[in-house]
């Protein structure tokens, strides 16, 4: 299961996730981030207590990533030892920017 909460200030938008991100919750994120993406220049996903994510959600970031480079800038926060550990066994740790709070 994977809660979803999301938070528009301006023209930044903060999205975070709680719970696990994979295959069966990817897609309903994907959905909801393109809806609300129009107008956005900064996109933050707040990660802290987010337990799991598969390629799946690995995916979903990616591309958030990409429609980002065309509008403005992704930041990744909090990121837990769990999804930082798939991060860098995976390589995506080298392709987003990360930052600790």
């Amino acid at each position: 299961m994977l809660q979803v909460n999301t938070d528009r200030d301006e023209n930044t938008l903060t999205v975070t996730l709680e719970g696990h991100l994979n295959a069966d919750t990817a897609p309903g994120l994907e959905e909801r981030i393109n809806e609300e993406l129009e107008g956005v220049t900064e996109l933050c996903f707040d990660l802290k207590e987010l337990v799991y994510i598969s390629s799946a959600g690995l995916r979903v970031l990616l591309a958030s990533q990409k429609k980002m480079n065309k509008q403005g800038s992704m930041v990744i926060k909090n990121v837990t030892k769990e999804v930082w550990d798939i991060m860098t066994i995976t390589g995506f740790s080298d392709i987003f920017a990360f930052e600790q709070e």
